[in-house]
């Protein structure tokens, strides 16, 4: 079984970077998954303050940022392989 994933061509200026979606989606995604765990933090949270991720609500915001950063830049996450 052959995979035949196609790579998104890297811009060649900063402003194409910039402007390009190579930049952007996993910026979105770094972005929504941070506010989605402030949210969680916010909402669901510890009370206790004996929970690692949600009782602070820095911890909440990176591990909510990075999942959504995994989730985008996974090598199969476009359905292309």
């Amino acid at each position: 079984m052959e995979k035949n994933c196609e790579l998104e061509s890297k811009p060649k200026t900063v402003k194409d970077f910039f402007t390009s979606w190579y930049f952007w989606k996993p910026f979105l995604a770094t972005s929504i998954g941070g506010l989605a765990g402030f949210l969680y933090y916010y909402f669901v949270g510890c009370t206790s303050g004996t929970c690692a991720i949600t009782s602070n609500p820095y911890m909440s915001i990176i591990w909510g940022g990075l999942i959504g950063l995994f989730i985008v830049k996974s090598p199969c996450s476009s359905g292309k392989c």
